[in-house]
């Protein structure tokens, strides 16, 4: 079954919704608004590749998050694989936080 461009879209809504729900345990903010996922491409057979890199290449999670990611990411409805590639170029720097993020943290 091939999805439209609206469910796509829809798959797309509910995957960054799920990556909110995934917390940097030293920084009390979740990793998509941190910065930390560079691309999310969802195929229209529902496979979906993450770009995604860490606060540091020697994070203490650098085992566990990329997993419970594509975990949580997998669960969503309609997700058929998860390729989850982890990168360190261009490495993670405080500037790709969002508003949001930099204003939680103290540093608007």
């Amino acid at each position: 079954m091939k999805f439209t461009d609206d469910q796509i879209a829809d798959i797309g809504e509910e995957i960054i919704r799920v990556l909110k729900s995934v917390y940097d345990p030293e920084i009390p903010v979740d990793i998509y608004e941190l910065g930390l996922v560079y691309d999310v491409q969802i195929s229209e057979d529902g496979d979906v590749k993450i770009i995604m890199t860490l606060t540091t290449p020697n994070c203490p999670v650098a085992e566990t998050l990329p997993q419970e990611v594509k975990d949580k990411v997998q669960s969503v409805e309609g997700v058929n694989s998860v390729d989850l590639e982890l990168t360190f170029e261009p490495s993670w720097n405080k500037d790709m936080m969002s508003e949001e993020a930099k204003f939680e943290l103290g540093m608007l």
